[in-house]
């Protein structure tokens, strides 16, 4: 189990965690809610898009595995200028 799955179970902290050359995961409890501020979907665990292509949108459908999205989910790296 990862760091970010025991620190959801084990209290009421909502994580976000950056996949490796995929989506965000969500995890506690979460509304997701449209522009127009309606709910469209309630969990426990959400995946959100990161790659742009998703057919699903905001969330993620596997697709960044068919199109080869890239990125190590570490964030920003600063340049040390």
């Amino acid at each position: 189990m990862s760091e970010s799955t025991e620190l959801s179970s084990e209290s009421n902290i909502t994580t976000i965690t950056v996949q490796e050359n995929g989506p965000l995961e969500i995890q506690g409890e979460i509304v997701a809610c449209g522009a127009d501020g309606k709910t469209i979907r309630e969990g426990k665990r959400m995946y959100l898009c990161r790659c742009g292509h998703s057919a699903n949108k905001p969330f993620c459908d596997g697709t960044h595995n068919k199109i080869g999205f890239t990125d190590d989910g570490l964030g920003v790296k600063k340049n040390n200028a």
